[in-house]
């Protein structure tokens, strides 16, 4: 990351009014545009993931419960539109190079994000909506630890109080649901909830080794990739495990519609995470997607069991977006990691040596050019 950090102004203690300024200046001071695209990219994910929850279930009421066969669709659509990008800044011959010397290691990243996805999505088969969204969240605490194992990340005592002021306000918005009673009782819950803590456990690994690809390689190529290996493995996967469901399943408009729906959802989630890596880091990512749980809900109660929200759901969501703002009451966006995207150092020398070569031949046309000249 180039530039230097910025850092927060001082908090006063001398007096009480000097106190209260200083605190006006340091919550003005936060809003920086780094944080401004940190809490529009984590609400935009926010909505999108609200939708590839609620379609998934839809998909899963109409008798489509095909984890693999929809998860291909999103990584098709991945590789349909990051691949031939990355071919054009590579060329042909660069791409085969990425894939042998650095296809391994999108594999096995590729591999993990693939099977967090396929866990989530089964999932919804077993138990109901609201419990896959509350424990997703243990993908938080996964991925702090392993950004703190792995990338030596430090946290500020305050980025640990946003997080534990974001889990409350999901803990109240929990308590809200049981006081309405009407969030279901699923036959196999307790199946559908370990398929769901499998998946954020998952998800937290591969969230921070998303964060650290990405600030080290370009987006284009990263998603690139996924979406090739996301191909390969959701396709062998479905033709063993899902083949005979094909048959079964319900293929009709409203199915390719939902279908269609999810794939841009999940399009959508993807490229803007990636992005949202970079401004600030995987932990904030994931925290940001605990406002989807309040969106989620909002969406059941009025669209689908046609009845008014109840009002500590808005309160459980203006604590968590006080928990986003915390977070970043000492630490930066900017501090978060450094971005340092470079290309590989195999296609690196071929650019250089073909320059050399532009080089070379204009170097030659302004000798030849002199000598007629001279002549």
């Amino acid at each position: 990351m180039s530039g230097t950090v910025p850092s927060r102004p001082p908090i006063s203690l001398t007096s009480p009014s000097t106190f209260a300024r200083s605190v006006c200046a340091r919550f003005i001071a936060i809003w920086t545009p780094s944080f401004v695209r940190s809490i529009l990219y984590g609400q935009v994910l926010s909505v999108a993931l609200t939708f590839v929850s609620v379609l998934t279930t839809e998909l899963v009421d109409r008798n489509w419960v095909l984890p693999s066969t929809q998860v291909f669709f999103s990584y098709a659509s991945m590789f349909i539109v990051y691949t031939p990008y990355t071919v054009y800044k590579y060329g042909l011959k660069g791409w085969c190079k990425l894939l042998v010397h650095d296809g391994w290691k999108y594999l096995i990243l590729t591999l993990g994000d693939f099977e967090a996805g396929y866990l989530y999505i089964k999932a919804f088969g077993y138990t109901d909506l609201m419990s896959c969204m509350l424990l997703d969240a243990w993908t938080i605490p996964v991925c702090m630890l392993v950004c703190w194992a792995v990338m030596r990340v430090r946290y500020h005592w305050t980025q640990i109080l946003g997080v534990v002021i974001c889990i409350g306000g999901l803990a109240l918005l929990v308590t809200s649901d049981l006081l309405t009673g009407k969030n279901g009782n699923p036959a196999r819950s307790g199946e559908g909830d370990g398929f769901m803590l499998a998946a954020s456990t998952l998800f937290g690994f591969v969230n921070a080794a998303e964060e650290f690809y990405v600030r080290r390689s370009p987006l284009y190529e990263v998603l690139g990739q996924m979406g090739l290996w996301g191909m390969v493995a959701s396709s062998v996967q479905s033709l063993i495990l899902e083949r005979q469901k094909w048959k079964t399943s319900t293929w009709d408009g409203a199915t390719a519609g939902l279908l269609m729906g999810n794939t841009i959802s999940v399009f959508i989630i993807y490229t803007l995470q990636m992005m949202l890596f970079r401004v600030a880091s995987s932990p904030y990512f994931n925290i940001s997607l605990l406002t989807s749980d309040f969106y989620g809900l909002l969406f059941v109660t009025t669209h689908l069991q046609r009845y008014s929200p109840y009002w500590l759901y808005f309160v459980a969501f203006a604590i968590v977006i006080s928990g986003l703002v915390i977070y970043f009451w000492h630490a930066t966006p900017e501090g978060q990691g450094t971005t340092k995207v470079e290309l590989p150092k195999y296609l690196n020398t071929e650019i250089q040596a073909g320059m050399n070569d532009h080089e070379g031949q204009k170097l030659e046309l302004c000798v030849r050019a002199t000598s007629i000249t001279v002549a």
